[in-house]
């Protein structure tokens, strides 16, 4: 009785809250754990090889700039490789299971890397970060999979924004805390320990209140549950026979479908400009403008908080949008794509004329194109869910595997291109290949890109041998 009171508190029409806004917010720093792992090692790297310049008192290794790359690239060849099974496993036993299993794991890990690197120098940390990706590789799919579950279909894009914009939440609080705790007087190592257990913390709460789904809320009030399936039932097939984790996925399907082709197109060309400016910027910045981005924390972590920020901007004009019924789900997701997508385009172009003696310029317009790319949570990144509540993790998986990919080989195509990187204009070609991506991927995405529920996602039951029929209740 108690539980039904509160929840009833929470969803009066001044608060609007209920149990699917805190599931959203334990995602929320979910992913925020999840960036902070992925990111630590970028940061703490530097004071590891260069302790003297740092602090002296902790240990520091002779490592080549080869060795730090083969490093920081690790990560993403286990993340790649659990991506498609990730959403398979989550669909199959629950998205809070996966992704409490995986961020747990990996939490634990990163507090060993300190002891790693002192027994086994870089290999064993190589190893270790490789095992660390293949727990994050459930990250994106299991948070699919449980939004699929939570979010009403006119809260998915505000939802699911709030929940990854915990990426940049991540990176940003890692990337403006790590210079200040290498240098402090517990030192690099307590990067990982702080991070590491934040994370542990998080499982820990996740555990306890965490739900994959409405149905596995013993919190949920009945009003809030039915408001959430009642919304849900018109993207569910009458005709579904099996509940839905045990429906055959229909991998043909997917890969013969126009909508979830450019989907995966989108997806990949977002990857590709956007890691390209992350990790290829900070040397434009200091060989062609003589502005060291790495050094200055506040300018390193600028681009994401100005993707933050713009996030939630974005997703508060989707949500006066979808209110006032003034576009439809599929103009929605076209829109936000397209501001996300295209002027980050525009801008790029304009980055590859700026002058030498033009930072600031060239920092404002780096802001603006990261910045712009929050309107992307509202386009292609909820696309999934829109073609397929049942499988939306598993699509997640698919994309985000082909998009990584992506992202290892845009900065290995920078550095064939960029032969000499005090060269303006071999910088140049490259904002312009992630221009054209963008150009290319988006306008396919804006052509043939759907959000209506697609029919592959009730496909037939496979008939089985004596079996007698079975009506399936209606919940």
């Amino acid at each position: 009785m108690v539980t039904t009171v509160k929840n009833r508190r929470f969803e009066d029409e001044d608060s609007g809250l209920g149990v699917r806004h805190l599931q959203v917010f334990l995602l929320f720093f979910a992913l925020t754990v999840a960036y902070a792992l992925r990111v630590n090692l970028s940061v703490a790297v530097v004071a590891m090889t260069d302790a003297a310049s740092v602090n002296p008192n902790f240990p520091e290794y002779d490592w080549s700039e080869k060795t730090k790359s083969l490093l920081l690239s690790s990560f993403f060849w286990g993340y790649v490789i659990t991506q498609v099974p990730a959403g398979q496993l989550a669909r199959k036993y629950g998205g809070k299971v996966m992704l409490l299993t995986g961020l747990s794991i990996c939490s634990v890990l990163n507090i060993l890397t300190p002891i790693c690197a002192k027994i086994g120098s870089w290999q064993l940390v190589c190893a270790l970060r490789v095992v660390e990706g293949l727990c994050q590789g459930v990250v994106f799919p299991s948070t699919h999979t449980i939004l699929s579950q939570w979010a009403p279909p006119k809260e998915r894009a505000t939802l699911g924004t709030c929940a990854y914009s915990g990426n940049q939440f991540g990176t940003i609080i890692m990337l403006a805390t790590s210079g200040v705790i290498a240098a402090s007087p517990i030192g690099w190592p307590s990067i990982f320990y702080i991070s590491g257990g934040i994370g542990c913390v998080w499982s820990v709460v996740y555990f306890f209140f965490g739900a994959g789904s409405p149905s596995e809320c013993k919190s949920i009030s009945a009003e809030e549950k039915k408001l959430i399936e009642m919304s849900q039932a018109s993207e569910v097939s009458s005709a579904q026979e099996l509940p839905k984790e045990q429906l055959p996925t229909p991998w043909l399907s997917f890969f013969t479908s126009p909508a979830f082709l450019v989907l995966i197109v989108a997806h990949s060309v977002h990857n590709w400009g956007f890691w390209t400016l992350l990790t290829e910027i900070p040397s434009y910045m200091k060989n062609v403008l003589g502005k060291d981005i790495k050094s200055n924390a506040l300018l390193s972590s600028l681009p994401y908080v100005c993707m933050f920020v713009m996030s939630f901007v974005f997703s508060t004009i989707s949500a006066q949008l979808n209110n006032r019924n003034c576009i439809t789900t599929v103009t929605s997701r076209k829109l936000f794509n397209s501001i996300g997508l295209w002027i980050p385009m525009i801008t790029l172009i304009c980055l590859g004329y700026v002058d030498a003696d033009q930072s600031q310029l060239a920092v404002v317009l780096l802001c603006f194109t990261v910045g712009m790319n929050g309107a992307t949570y509202l386009g292609y990144n909820m696309n999934h869910i829109d073609l397929s509540p049942n499988f939306a993790g598993i699509l997640m998986g698919i994309t985000n595997g082909v998009a990584n990919i992506m992202s290892i080989i845009a900065p290995l195509i920078v550095g064939f291109i960029v032969t000499n990187e005090h060269d303006p204009e071999q910088w140049r070609v490259v904002f312009f290949i992630a221009a054209g991506f963008y150009l290319v991927g988006n306008t396919l995405f804006v052509i043939f890109g759907k959000a209506n529920v697609q029919p592959w996602n009730d496909p037939p039951a496979k008939p089985r041998r004596n079996s007698t029929p079975q009506v399936e209740s209606q919940h």
